[in-house]
């Protein structure tokens, strides 16, 4: 039986521009740079936001979580800055992050990234679908002193998740939603903003002081960092890259200063209010937090939800491809007979397994910190700079070069390794807190 890197590289093979693309059942080299700039800054101001308040900010107060913010943004940027510039390499294009690992590195770093990519992309979807069931549970409280099971609205989620996963396949058919869902971003965003400045300036006992003891202190503000980490990167920068009309390496660079300027102003902007305004005791979820009226908290949970389905799949999009394309027939359109019932068995399996382990585990912040921890420091930080110290010749970096990517990789590692111990600490404390299938509100 063929492995998926054989299945991937091999078969049908598209040329363009002077580079050869592996075979792939998604659509390559047909989006602008405004499409995806606009795709990031929608996907990263999705309604994980609404949880960076207390996952970023709370454990780190304003001197460091603001100096967190700014460092760990910019290098984000930076990283990704980098990585888009090593998308085409011997005239080849990459449009898998683990292609590109493997043709540098070998088989085995192909199924090390391959893991990484997957293991944060399921938990990124899981933390999706909590939040998306958050929101509907907190419009349900608004009309009804009984509400149903958190778990009744994660599976509600995941239907619907699957039903815009399944007929819209890939990114760039995403390009039809994201005026919708760029709306539902701002709606939300504007009446979220408006009402934490109320908040804020009705609040007059502020406490911004960090609770805990040293210990929790130190292995929370290690969890922030993580956070931190989630809410600029995703990990799969050459799979979005792969889209781009060229120059891929410079629309890509285009897009990404759109994500790091915009997008960020936005979900920073968000964060930063919502810790100003309800300081240490921020919510987990700053909707259930809100003094304002019913309608307003009705809006901002129904539009967090509706934008949601939008962005999660475009974290999600990696894992559908690489099914596709070991799945479906690729001679054939994406909506043949053939390659829909094949897409239907293969999302419904992702999505039902994904909303059972979230029913079974319903702890919000520790997914973001477990993979923000796990699987992207070395996905963001480490591996581009192992690329650049394999490919490019000794003369030509320099020794001042080589010693700042090495420096990059063993910072990454170390605060790999420290933020990951956190992360599992906390998921330990949970599970002696929570018991399976929890009613979390």
């Amino acid at each position: 039986m063929a492995s998926s890197l054989d299945t991937e590289a091999a078969g049908q093979e598209l040329k363009g521009s002077g580079y050869t693309i592996a075979a792939t059942a998604h659509a390559v080299d047909t989006d602008s740079w405004q499409q995806v700039g606009l795709l990031l800054v929608i996907g990263f101001n999705c309604a994980y936001v609404l949880s960076f308040s207390n996952l970023m900010m709370a454990p780190l107060g304003w001197g460091w979580g603001v100096a967190c913010l700014l460092l760990v943004g910019a290098a984000a940027w930076y990283a990704n800055w980098l990585l888009a510039g090593l998308h085409v390499i011997d005239g080849q294009r990459f449009i898998r992050y683990r292609d590109l690992m493997g043709f540098v590195f070998g088989r085995k770093m192909y199924y090390v990234t391959w893991f990484l990519q997957f293991t944060t992309l399921l938990l990124c979807n899981m933390g999706f679908i909590l939040l998306g069931g958050r929101a509907l549970k907190a419009i349900n409280v608004e009309f009804t002193h009984s509400p149903a099971r958190l778990q009744w609205f994660i599976a509600a989620t995941g239907a619907v998740y699957f039903a815009f996963a399944y007929f819209v396949p890939t990114i760039s058919a995403m390009r039809n939603w994201l005026a919708t869902s760029a709306a539902l971003t701002l709606a939300y965003d504007v009446a979220l903003l408006a009402i934490l400045v109320k908040d804020g300036k009705s609040n007059g006992q502020k406490d911004y002081s960090v609770h805990g003891t040293q210990a929790e202190r130190v292995f929370n503000a290690l969890g922030a960092v993580a956070a931190i980490l989630v809410c600029n990167t995703s990990g799969l920068l050459p799979e979005i890259q792969s889209t781009l009309r060229e120059p891929a390496v410079r629309n890509m660079r285009r897009a990404l200063l759109l994500q790091y300027t915009a997008g960020a102003a936005v979900y920073y902007g968000v964060s930063v209010a919502g810790y100003w305004a309800y300081c240490a005791s921020v919510s987990e979820y700053l909707p259930d937090q809100l003094g304002g009226p019913r309608w307003a908290a009705v809006l901002i949970n129904a539009a967090a939800f509706l934008q949601s389905v939008v962005s999660q799949h475009l974290f999600a999009v990696p894992i559908h491809e690489a099914m596709d394309t070991r799945l479906q027939r690729l001679d054939e359109g994406m909506f043949s007979r053939y390659n829909l019932t094949r897409r239907f068995v293969s999302r419904g399996l992702l999505f039902g397994f994904n909303v059972f382990v979230t029913a079974l585990f319903p702890f919000m912040g520790d997914f973001v910190n477990l993979f923000g921890s796990f699987a992207l420091f070395p996905l963001t930080f480490i591996f581009p700079s192992m690329v650049v110290l394999k490919i490019k010749p000794v003369k030509s970096g320099g020794r001042w070069s080589r010693i700042w990517h090495w420096g990059i990789i063993l910072v990454s590692t170390v605060l790999g390794v420290a933020t990951t111990a956190a992360a599992v600490r906390l998921i330990f404390h949970n599970a002696r807190v929570y018991h399976f299938f929890a009613d979390v509100q």
